[in-house]
């Protein structure tokens, strides 16, 4: 499988980062930079919240319902006519409900490293939260998966795919920096300075080396 990505780096993904960054007058290469930040870290935490049948389950009723891919199927129509406000809204609620009270410290150190601020990497995520639980559905009908313990192997297959593996070693110790198994909270730890930032070794190190920073 394909990693996450592998996917910005697609027709589909280079119409998402396109489309991502019209409809909220951002770079398309500051974008494309947020999203490649972004995304391991949200596929990751949905990864951790599906460890626990509830939160499997959860995940896997939104995928056969509202998250089903087909917001995938018109790109053209949906960036074309200006991004819904009810698209920004579900993006929203996916990151609350993904990130919890750590979305924002989260937001403000991809910004620090994209060199935007936090407000316009919330724009980008709340746009793109939508789109990547579309795709996520696409890959659950593809596969064919039908349970709530199947999710695992999913996520993990995105996480795991040919780019995005490169970095998994960095991004475990990144989202986990004291192997508690709290990877949000040891993101925003760093934004507050609970870890080592901006720095040329320890976590702010391996941050910047990971994302070029």
């Amino acid at each position: 499988m394909a990693g996450i990505l592998d996917l910005l780096n697609s027709d589909l993904g280079k119409q998402i980062v396109s489309g991502v960054a019209g409809s909220t007058g951002t770079d398309s290469s500051k974008t494309s930079s947020v999203l490649t930040m972004g995304l391991p870290v949200l596929m990751k935490a949905m990864e951790q919240n599906s460890s626990t049948s509830e939160g499997a389950e959860g995940l896997m009723g939104a995928l056969a319902s509202k998250h089903d891919g087909s917001i995938l199927d018109n790109l053209s129509g949906l960036f074309g006519g200006g991004v819904d406000e009810s698209v920004k809204q579900d993006g929203e609620g996916i990151l609350s409900h993904i990130l919890g009270t750590k979305q924002s410290g989260v937001e403000e150190l991809i910004g620090q490293k994209a060199g935007i601020d936090a407000s316009t990497v919330s724009n980008i995520l709340k746009v793109a939260a939508p789109l990547i639980m579309g795709y996520l559905g696409k890959e659950k009908q593809s596969q064919g998966l039908s349970n709530s313990g199947d999710l695992t192997g999913l996520l993990g297959g995105l996480l795991g795919g040919s780019s995005t593996a490169n970095n998994q070693g960095f991004l475990e110790k990144i989202l986990d920096a004291d192997g508690d198994g709290s990877m949000i909270d040891d993101v925003a730890g760093m934004f507050l300075g609970e870890q080592k930032d901006n720095s040329n070794d320890g976590i702010g190190g391996m941050l910047g080396g990971l994302f070029g920073k």
